[in-house]
């Protein structure tokens, strides 16, 4: 008894040190979960805003798209009242999952989202979230409300893209995604089918690029690789190469 008595102390000792260690463990899963669900919202979103004509600028985009670039790609089609039928349209133009928004949904890489009619679009903690649309007359504005929420509460890059359509929806926030270090590009006006708002966007003189789709894509996959490659490398073209572009177009 007298020896189990004098190494019950060693053992309770042995006991405490060995659960002290498991609870330190624990603790660095923990953090390392924790930075881990931090980081998970560093990849690129890509919001490409249309309307009228912008189902051809969609396909072309996207048949251009890789499936593995590490971007979430957002369509935000400038609709009020007629139901969209992207998500079952443009699925068999990339090989990309192609979802329609619901409330809570979490935002992902290498997927395409597609917004709901009749609904703004925000982000908040990593996920979409949807609202009454807050302009149900006269031209929706659902493109720039949605660049605006992604440059309050998207931590990762931006790139603002405007397609064919109608009206000048998403041009004056285009702005603040030039605030936060985002990219903006316009399609070329001469392969659009309705170039109201890529024109709209390019007056706003603060677009970086004036494309074709395909050459969108392009430049989305550079971007795309840039930032993996080089988070904090400068992705925008120096400033006259831009006015030399937007002259360029406005010319066309």
């Amino acid at each position: 008894m007298g020896i189990f008595a004098n190494l019950a102390p060693a053992v309770d000792a042995g006991y405490s040190q060995a659960m002290a260690a498991q609870g330190r463990q624990s603790q660095a899963k923990g953090r390392k979960k924790m930075n881990t669900r931090s980081t998970v919202r560093d990849f690129p979103v890509v919001c490409v805003g249309g309307s009228a004509g912008c189902l051809d600028a969609y396909t072309r985009l996207l048949r251009h798209l890789p499936a593995d670039m590490g971007v979430a790609i957002v369509i935000v089609n400038h609709l009020r009242t007629v139901g969209t039928l992207l998500h079952e349209l443009l699925p068999r133009y990339t090989a990309m999952p192609v979802e329609l928004i619901t409330d809570s949904l979490r935002i992902q890489p290498n997927r395409v989202f597609i917004i709901p009619s009749q609904r703004d679009l925000h982000v908040l903690d990593g996920e979409f979230h949807l609202k009454p649309i807050s302009k149900p007359r006269g031209w929706p504005d659902v493109i720039t409300v949605f660049l605006r929420s992604l440059t309050q509460h998207w931590p990762g890059k931006l790139i603002a893209v405007i397609v064919s359509g109608y009206d000048g929806d998403g041009a004056a926030a285009l702005h603040g995604i030039k605030d936060v270090g985002g990219i903006t590009i316009a399609q070329k006006l001469d392969t659009a089918g309705q170039p109201d708002m890529p024109e709209s966007a390019i007056a706003s003189g603060c677009i970086d690029f004036v494309l074709s789709p395909e050459d969108i894509a392009r430049e989305i996959v550079r971007i795309a690789h840039a930032t993996r490659d080089e988070p904090s490398s400068v992705l925008a073209p120096t400033p006259p190469v831009v006015a030399t572009a937007t002259a360029k177009e406005k010319n066309t």
